[in-house]
């Protein structure tokens, strides 16, 4: 008899993990007949397919509270499901560490899916110590690029599958057309950024490049996310006298009209997995500078063929490749055509078919 698969999922907060979660688990439901997914976050349900199983709280309140608490009601919806029915393979996307754990206790094959490098939290002794040691007892592990692949088999040892996050080119190509409310001025050169406002993001690198071309360059810059460094974004705009060339939004159903109005985009993580932002640029065939951070922007960007490389951090870089662009509009175009054809790689159907693969495997 065939498991169930249970997508354990706490925490939903709409970036690029949240994108691949919705795509993966609406195709597998057509592949297997009993699957559901736990997450504390209820206000996304319509965003799976009804033929998924949704495990929640029913309680709008549980959307607010901390995403540790949720990790721990989570872990506690998993245990009396898989008490009910110890007949299950378990598909952790997030909290691994405490899934893989209690699945183990439990007897049952998980396989887990990591998005962000192990780099991105090298100073938290205790996290490194339970990747190094934990993950052994996974059944599986997916991540999301070969460097990522590569450095997790240098850095501990344990074996796992890149799977590239399969890209809707016709879904995002279809919202791009849609029409903005947004303006954006064509005698400027229009920057965008998307993401979480936290250290990882680093938007505060991109505000001090900007700081040091505004009086060069005429520009308008969007930053579209949330988060806890919002209001320092917020305070180095107004000190900085930005406030009329930078602006702010909240989280976007459809951000991909705003990134089809835009000239370049900017990504100044830290450390990523495969950042989607970077894919859905290509696919709209707009420019890419991004950071050199582990890891995937330097294989999305084929090692600074298909767009601009820059060090961490490095904010006098960066402001020197924004300038470097407007100087150059026929080496931009030529790395924007490079990018776009090597976008087979991450082919929907290909990637959606290595994860059913993988998944069956186990069922």
């Amino acid at each position: 008899m065939q498991k169930k698969l249970i997508i354990f999922i706490p925490s939903i907060e709409g970036g690029g993990v949240e994108k691949n979660l919705f795509i993966i688990s609406n195709y597998l439901k057509d592949k297997i007949k009993n699957i559901s997914v736990i997450t504390i976050s209820n206000k996304f349900k319509n965003k799976f397919n009804n033929k998924i199983m949704f495990i929640s709280p029913k309680a709008g309140f549980w959307n607010s509270i901390g995403r540790r608490k949720k990790f721990f009601f989570a872990l506690f919806l998993l245990f009396l499901e898989i008490l009910k029915d110890r007949n299950a393979l378990v598909f952790s996307f997030q909290g691994n560490i405490y899934c893989t754990l209690l699945c183990k206790l439990l007897g049952i094959k998980v396989i887990v899916r990591y998005n962000s490098a192990p780099e991105g939290w090298s100073s938290n002794v205790f996290k490194l110590y339970c990747f190094k040691y934990i993950f052994k007892f996974a059944d599986h592990i997916i991540v999301n690029s070969k460097d990522f692949e590569k450095s997790i088999k240098l850095k501990f040892n344990l074996k796992s599958t890149c799977i590239y996050n399969p890209l809707d080119k016709k879904e995002i190509i279809k919202k791009a057309k849609l029409k903005s409310k947004i303006y954006f001025d064509k005698k400027k050169i229009n920057l965008i950024n998307i993401g979480r406002f936290t250290d990882q993001k680093d938007q505060i690198t991109l505000l001090k490049a900007l700081e040091i071309i505004k009086h060069k360059v005429k520009f308008n810059l969007l930053i579209i996310g949330y988060g806890e460094e919002k209001n320092n974004l917020i305070n180095y705009i107004n000190q900085n006298n930005l406030n009329k060339k930078v602006k702010i939004l909240p989280f976007q159903k459809n951000p991909y009209n705003l990134i089809n109005s835009s000239d370049i985009f900017i990504l100044t993580s830290i450390y990523e997995g495969l950042p989607n932002v970077l894919l859905e640029a290509q696919v709209l065939k707009k420019f890419i500078i991004s950071t050199d951070c582990p890891t995937g922007p330097r294989e999305i960007l084929l090692n600074g063929n298909a767009g601009y490389l820059f060090k961490m951090k490095n904010y006098k870089e960066l402001a020197k490749l924004i300038v470097k662009c407007l100087k150059n509009k026929k080496l931009m175009n030529s790395k924007i055509k490079i990018g776009y054809k090597n976008l087979n790689r991450f082919d929907y159907n290909k990637n959606l078919n290595k994860y059913y693969s993988i998944v069956s495997s186990y069922l």
